[in-house]
C-alpha cells in the first residue's frame, strides 16, 4: 500500500461528525455566500493569529493581492520578494504594473535573506528606475522569516511588509506570530496547507481597521465602504455603489464553516506535526546533506519536511519504487521562469537559491503519520546508496 504525501482523509476522519454538521447548518440557512460562518471565522482566525482583524478571501493568491491594491501599488514600483518560492508570490505583483526584485535565500532555513535584502534595496535605490514599495517574506516550508531583521530594514526603507504565510500560518517567532512584524499577514487555504479548506480560500489578517474596510471593498466589487459615504446617504446594498475598481474574492460560506472546525484543532496539530518532524530529524541524522533548520526562537508549523541530498532525482526515483511519494520544493527558481526572467535580481544574483533548486527533497508529511510509517520512510532514505 502506498504511502499518503499529506493524508487529508486520517483528519476528516477524525472530525467528520462536526464537518457533516456544519455543512448541514450552512445548508439548513442558505447564506451560501459571506453568510454568518464568515464573520465567525474571520473572528477566530484573527484571535488565533494575535490580529486585531481577518478578512478572508477566495484564495491565498488573493490575500497577497488585495493589500498592494489597498496600497496603490502600481507601474514604476518595486516589491521584494524570494525567487524560491511558489509562483504566486511574485505573480500578483505585475498585474499592477509594478516589478517583483528576486532576492536570495539563507542556505539554512530557506528564507528570505535580510542583508541580500538590504543590499537589493540600495541596488534599486541607486540605479533609480523603480520606487520600493513592499518587501514579501514568505514562511517557507511552514516557518517564521526573520522578522525583527526585515522589518528593521523596512522600517529604515519606508517599506511596507507582507508576511506570506501561506505554508506557514500558525507559525511563531519568539511566541509572536508575524503579524507583530508585518502591516499585514497572507495565508491560503489551499487543502494540502496545514490550515486547509475542501476547496480554495484565503486571509489577510491585519491590524488596521482603515485598510481592512478598503480591502474589503476591493474584495467586493470595489463596493462602498464607510470612508466612501461620509457626508452622503445611499439606502441601498453598498455593492451598487462603486467606489473603486475591485473584484470578486468571497470566500465561501461552508468552507468557512468547515475552516471552524479545522481551526478548533489547529493547535494541537501543529504540536503533532513538531513530533514527526523530530521522529525526522533523528532518524534522518548523518544520511542527508541536510535537514530542517529552524531559526531560534521559531515554532514551524511544518507544511513540509524539505531534506537535501546530493543525488536527490535518485532517491525520489528510489523511494518511489517502495510507494514513498516526494516532491521538489522548487525546480527551478522564479528568476529562471520565462515570465519573470526579465525582472531584476537582487545585489550579486541568487546562487543560494540556485544551489538549492538541485538537492531539495520533501518528504511526506502530516500530522496523522505513524511511527511505523516514518520508520519505513526513513529506512528507505538510509539505506540508499545512490
Amino acid at each position: 500500500m502506498s504511502i499518503a504525501f499529506i493524508d487529508l482523509a486520517a483528519q476528516q476522519r477524525r472530525i467528520r461528525d462536526k464537518i457533516d454538521a456544519a455543512i448541514a447548518r450552512v445548508l439548513d440557512h442558505g447564506g451560501y455566500v459571506m453568510g454568518p460562518e464568515v464573520r465567525e471565522f474571520e473572528a477566530k482566525l484573527a484571535a488565533f493569529g494575535q490580529s486585531k482583524l481577518a478578512l478572508s478571501c477566495a484564495n491565498g493568491t488573493d490575500a497577497l493581492a488585495l493589500p498592494l491594491m489597498a496600497w496603490d501599488v502600481g507601474a514604476g514600483d518595486a516589491v521584494f520578494c524570494p525567487s524560491f518560492t511558489f509562483t504566486a508570490t511574485p505573480e500578483i505583483v505585475p498585474w499592477f504594473g509594478a516589478e517583483p526584485v528576486f532576492v536570495d535565500i539563507l542556505p539554512d532555513t530557506y528564507n528570505i535573506d535580510p542583508a541580500h535584502l538590504e543590499a537589493s534595496i540600495q541596488a534599486i535605490k541607486a540605479e533609480g528606475r523603480l520606487t520600493p514599495k513592499v518587501v514579501i517574506a514568505v514562511d517557507l516550508f511552514g516557518q517564521p522569516a526573520d522578522y525583527p531583521a526585515i522589518k528593521a530594514i523596512c522600517e529604515r526603507h519606508g517599506l511596507k511588509l507582507i508576511s506570506d504565510s501561506a505554508q506557514g500560518f500558525g507559525c511563531t517567532l519568539n511566541g509572536q506570530h508575524p503579524i507583530h512584524w508585518a502591516d499585514v499577514t497572507a495565508t491560503s487555504f489551499f487543502p494540502a496547507k496545514p490550515l486547509g479548506a475542501y476547496g480554495d480560500g484565503g486571509a489577510v489578517l491585519l491590524n488596521d481597521q482603515a485598510l481592512w474596510d478598503r480591502m474589503d471593498s476591493f474584495r467586493i466589487h470595489g463596493k462602498a465602504v464607510a470612508e466612501d459615504l461620509q457626508g452622503r446617504t445611499f439606502e441601498h446594498e453598498a455593492k451598487y455603489l462603486n467606489a473603486r475598481i475591485g473584484m470578486n474574492s468571497r470566500l465561501d460560506t461552508i468552507q468557512a464553516a468547515i475552516l471552524i472546525e479545522k481551526l478548533a484543532i489547529f493547535e494541537e496539530e501543529i504540536a503533532l506535526r513538531q513530533t514527526v518532524a523530530n521522529r525526522y530529524a533523528e532518524g534522518l541524522d548523518g544520511s542527508v546533506l541536510q535537514f530542517p533548520t529552524v531559526i531560534e526562537g521559531g515554532v514551524s508549523v511544518w507544511a513540509q519536511y524539505v531534506i537535501e541530498h546530493r543525488d536527490r532525482d535518485g532517491l525520489a526515483a528510489h523511494l518511489k519504487t517502495q510507494g514513498i511519494p516526494t516532491a521538489v520544493y522548487y525546480p527551478v527558481p522564479m528568476h529562471q521562469q520565462a515570465p519573470y526572467a526579465h525582472f531584476p535580481q537582487g545585489a550579486g544574483g541568487l546562487p543560494v537559491t540556485e544551489a538549492k533548486a538541485e538537492t531539495v527533497l520533501a518528504l511526506p508529511m502530516h500530522p496523522y503519520m505513524t511511527p511505523e510509517v516514518q520508520d519505513q520512510i526513513i529506512g528507505a532514505i538510509r539505506g540508499y546508496n545512490g
